[in-house]
């Protein structure tokens, strides 16, 4: 969407066109092309804009950093629930790989340094940590229902959270091609169920 399309329909449409535009300018060119006047030539708009609304282009990528946990968030709160609590936390799982797939440009800036030097804000840093909230409250269902042993419910959404990084990382790497990367990733999933069960003996359970 172009800028003036963007004025048509509200100011949280010209701020969507503009993380668009630069985590696009990211993914596909690199840090040293995100600039204020490249961004705006791109959208079709005066670099005024852009500072008025973010800063400079540290206030832009911090900006980007809370959009892309914003969608997250917003992708695992979209899972409908069900009856059965490891069934729901197996299908945040699944909704967190395909919003990785969908979005890798704000993925790679949300985990990895694709804008190196840079430090999230104290904001950013804390709209990241809402963005695990049903996760976290999945735990608590698993263990409350029996299906995982008692259990730092926040530590053990962590644990799939970097299980779930590492295979999604790898994946939009190239490393699991894609025939085999959804069952890997399933597969993983399930194992890390098995760990936490309540029926499960094996040592490491986080308590």
């Amino acid at each position: 969407m172009s800028y003036q399309d963007a004025q048509r329909v509200g100011q949280e449409a010209v701020r969507t066109t503009i993380l668009d535009c630069a985590i696009g300018l990211l993914a596909a060119e690199g840090p040293a092309a995100l600039t204020m006047r490249r961004i705006a030539t791109e959208i079709g708009s005066s670099t005024k804009v852009l500072y008025t609304m973010f800063g400079g282009k540290e206030g832009l990528v911090d900006a980007l950093h809370q959009e892309g946990f914003a969608r997250l968030r917003a992708a695992q709160q979209r899972v409908s629930g069900s009856d059965d609590a490891l069934t729901h936390l197996t299908d945040l799982g699944t909704a967190y790989r395909s919003h990785a797939l969908a979005e890798p440009g704000y993925y790679c800036l949300m985990f990895g340094q694709a804008v190196p030097g840079h430090r999230p804000s104290a904001e950013a840093l804390a709209s990241a940590e809402t963005a695990f909230e049903a996760s976290v409250a999945a735990v608590e269902a698993c263990i409350e229902s029996g299906v995982f042993g008692p259990g730092d419910a926040g530590e053990i959404s962590k644990l799939f959270w970097a299980a779930a990084h590492g295979a999604v990382s790898l994946e939009i790497a190239g490393h699991f091609p894609p025939d085999v990367a959804a069952r890997r990733y399933e597969t993983l999933m399930a194992a890390l169920g098995h760990a936490f069960s309540a029926t499960d003996q094996q040592p490491g359970r986080t308590s």
